[in-house]
C-alpha cells in the first residue's frame, strides 16, 4: 500500500478509538446486550465496509485475503474472553468498569501487537524458511490446544509481571467505582486495582497473538491486511465479551475447531515454504495450492460445524440434567 493510505488507515482507526472512549467517558451505567449488540454490529460493518473498498479499489486478492485473516482473527479471539471472564471475575472487578479496563487493555495491546506484526512481516521479507518456523509452531499449538480441553480458571496465573506491579505501584486495597486512581487514608493519591487488572488483560491479549498473527501470515504476507485485520477484530472483542458471554459455556468444542484452523493454516504455510524451496512432489504426493478462497471456506465451514456441533451436545446435556432431577424427585 502506498504511504499515504497507511497514514490515512492509521489516523481512521485512531479516530474511531477516540470516539469510543468518548462513548465509554459518557456511559453511567453497565453494558447492556442492546448495547452490546448494536456495538457489535457497528464494528462488524465498518469490517465489512473495508473489505468492500479493498474489493472495488485495491489489485490482487487484498479483500479476500482481509476478509479471512479478519475471520480467523476474530474467531481466535474468541478464546480470549474465557480469559477475560476469569479475570474480571478473579479481580472482582466493578461491573460499571468492566467496560473501560477492556478497552484500555485491548488499546494497548493493539500498541504491542502492531510491533510484532511488523516485526514478523520483516522477518518473513527477510528469509523464506521463517514459513517453516511460524507452521509448525503452529501445528504444535494445534495440537496442544485440542489436548487442554475444556477452559478453566488454569487458564489464567497472575504472572512475575503481574505481581511485581503489585509490589512497585501504590496500590489501593479497594475500587473506587471506574477511576484508576483515588485517595487513600492519609490523604495520597493512590491507583486502584484496575491497573493491575488492565495489565492482565493487555498481556493475555498480547499473548493470544502468538499464535493468532502467524496464522493470519499463513493467509497474506501483507503487513497491511493482517495489521488492519486485527484492529478491527480487536476492536469488536469487547463488546463481543458483554455479548457472548454467557453462551461461551455452550461452545463446547471451541478448542477443537480453533486446533482444527490453526492446524491446516500451520500446513499451508509448511507448504507454501516447500514450495518457496522448489520442493512441489514428496514421493508420491503432489503439494497443492492453496488459495485463498479454500482457506476462507475452510475456516467458515470449521466455524459453522464446531458452533453447531457445541449447541446440540449442550441442548443434549441440558435435557440429560433435567431427566435426572425429574428421576431423583
Amino acid at each position: 500500500m502506498p504511504p499515504v493510505v497507511w497514514v490515512l488507515t492509521i489516523v481512521g482507526l485512531l479516530a474511531i478509538v477516540a470516539f469510543d472512549l468518548v462513548v465509554i467517558a459518557r456511559r453511567n451505567h453497565t453494558v447492556t446486550i442492546k448495547d452490546a449488540t448494536r456495538w457489535v454490529l457497528f464494528y462488524v460493518g465498518l469490517a465489512g465496509l473495508f473489505a468492500l473498498g479493498l474489493f472495488l479499489f485495491s489489485p490482487g486478492q487484498s479483500g479476500s485475503e482481509f476478509v479471512a485473516g479478519y475471520i480467523t482473527e476474530y474467531s481466535l479471539s474468541v478464546d480470549n474472553l474465557f480469559v477475560f471472564v476469569i479475570i474480571m471475575a478473579r479481580f472482582a472487578v466493578p461491573s460499571l468498569a468492566q467496560d473501560k479496563v477492556l478497552y484500555i487493555g485491548i488499546v494497548v495491546s493493539m500498541l504491542l501487537r502492531a510491533i510484532f506484526i511488523l516485526a514478523g512481516a520483516a522477518a518473513i521479507s527477510a528469509a523464506s524458511w521463517v514459513f517453516y518456523i511460524f507452521g509448525a509452531f503452529l501445528v504444535y499449538t494445534a495440537i496442544r490446544l485440542a489436548l487442554e480441553g475444556d477452559n478453566d480458571e488454569a487458564d489464567f496465573q497472575e504472572n512475575a509481571v503481574l505481581r511485581g506491579l503489585r509490589k512497585l505501584l501504590p496500590l489501593s486495597h479497594d475500587y473506587d467505582g471506574a477511576n484508576l486512581t483515588t485517595r487513600g487514608d492519609n490523604g495520597k493519591r493512590m491507583l486502584t486495582p484496575l491497573v493491575i487488572v488492565i495489565s492482565a488483560i493487555g498481556m493475555a491479549n498480547v499473548i493470544f497473538a502468538l499464535d493468532s498473527i502467524p496464522a493470519i501470515f499463513g493467509l497474506t504476507q501483507d503487513a497491511y491486511i493482517v495489521l488492519t485485520a486485527n484492529a478491527f477484530a480487536l476492536m469488536g472483542l469487547r463488546q463481543l465479551y458483554f455479548l457472548i458471554g454467557g453462551l461461551l459455556e455452550r461452545i463446547v468444542y471451541l478448542n477443537v475447531g480453533l486446533s482444527v484452523i490453526l492446524a491446516f493454516i500451520g500446513v499451508k504455510l509448511i507448504i507454501e515454504a516447500l514450495h518457496g524451496s522448489h520442493i512441489d512432489d514428496i514421493g508420491a504426493i503432489h503439494l497443492p495450492h492453496i488459495g485463498i478462497l479454500t482457506s476462507l471456506g475452510f475456516i467458515i465451514g470449521t466455524l459453522f460445524v464446531t458452533t453447531v456441533a457445541s449447541l446440540i451436545k449442550s441442548s443434549y446435556d441440558n435435557r440429560r440434567a433435567e431427566v435426572r432431577v425429574e428421576v431423583d424427585d
